[in-house]
């Protein structure tokens, strides 16, 4: 078992652990009953952990209050589901002393989170998180929200989880497409922060596909000590937490725009290059930057193009209403080189023209 610990200075008392291993799952009820002894449990997953087997492994069937998300996915991620689960917290007499487990991938986390942030004004959430995107970013950090129906995470709050247990042996039943869609969070890292963690993923691919748990435990330890150092830094997102977005702009426009039919992963790979389109025409970065960036994704079995049923203008509209956005126009992440965000005077996030983001958009097509 590795273990690593989130400290955020500017908010006293903020400190979390996150423990990551291979197939402790099973054990860990125990342990949440010894860590919070005089708290009420309530578990919150979606109906794939309970296909799975995950949720009986977690609470070996015992009569414990949860709420499944059903149908799981994005398109359970919006106010509805957050109200449910509160009123179900309700119905059974939760209160201030509960602890919110979220047992699955982002999508749980960022609902259960948003719950717990919400729920009396505020309860712990335990992090549990069982798919590539969800262990290598979003159960760390206390990002939580859920989508309007206009855009991704309209709603939100920071709330920083109270622990996060992360067992890599929950990656085994995954489908394939979950699985290396969720690992392009990973490859996003490893761009922003660290070139080694880029090289480990060009060299180790086979491995990395074949779900070698070694390297899975390898994988989101590098994870969680990048985003750990950036969350320790800038906890709502000032500055520096902007480059955990790289990416994520034209992402997340195209996410939206597929009626989350495209994976968030996916959209992403798709954001990702076109960052590096915008950053070759500001005069950064070149092709072999992008074609080596481009191969790791094509690797990951990601389609690199926009699909052509998504109307540039719908896009545009989205990016305009980017939760970042101000004067409907956000700034966006881009790289200095292969590791290494681009700050400029002490900026993580950039001014980029509505022209060179259309540019970038044509070529993307």
């Amino acid at each position: 078992m590795q273990e690593l610990n989130v400290t955020i200075p500017s908010i006293p008392s903020t400190s979390y652990p996150i423990q990551i291993a291979c197939g402790t799952l099973c054990d860990l009820w125990d342990r949440l009953e010894s860590k919070y002894p005089a708290h009420r449990k309530f578990v919150v997953t979606d109906a794939n952990l309970v296909s799975a087997g995950h949720l009986n492994t977690l609470t070996k069937q015992q009569n414990i209050e949860t709420f499944v998300i059903d149908p799981p996915g994005e398109i359970s991620k919006h106010i509805n589901t957050a109200i449910a689960i509160i009123e179900a917290m309700e119905k059974v007499f939760m209160g201030r002393d509960s602890v919110i487990v979220a047992l699955g991938g982002g999508t749980v986390g960022d609902i259960a989170g948003f719950a717990a942030a919400i729920f009396k004004r505020g309860v712990k959430v335990v992090q549990i998180p069982t798919t590539t995107v969800s262990q290598a970013d979003s159960s760390v950090g206390g990002k939580t929200g859920v989508d309007s129906t206009i855009s991704k995470n309209a709603f939100g709050a920071f709330w920083q989880p109270d622990a996060v247990f992360i067992d890599v042996e929950t990656l085994k039943t995954l489908d394939d497409t979950q699985y290396r869609a969720g690992l392009v969070e990973s490859v996003k890292h490893a761009l922003i922060a660290d070139s080694d963690y880029f090289e480990f993923f060009e060299q180790n691919m086979p491995a990395v596909l074949s779900r070698d748990m070694d390297i899975l435990e390898k994988i989101a330890f590098r994870n969680c000590s990048i985003k750990a150092s950036v969350v320790a830094e800038d906890p709502t997102e000032k500055n520096k937490r902007r480059i955990l977005n790289y990416g994520h702009t034209i992402g997340h426009a195209v996410e939206s725009a597929s009626n989350f039919d495209l994976l968030h992963g996916q959209a992403v790979a798709i954001g990702i290059i076109g960052a590096t389109i915008i950053e070759k025409h500001l005069g950064m970065g070149d092709d072999t930057r992008t074609a080596r960036i481009s191969k790791v994704l094509e690797e990951l079995g990601m389609e690199l193009t926009i699909p052509k049923n998504i109307n540039k203008d719908t896009l545009t509209d989205l990016i305009k209403r980017d939760k970042k956005a101000v004067n409907k126009w956000p700034k966006f992440v881009l790289l200095q080189d292969i590791g290494q965000a681009l700050c400029t005077d002490g900026q993580w996030a950039h001014n980029v023209t509505q022209q060179a983001v259309d540019a970038a958009l044509d070529q993307l097509y």
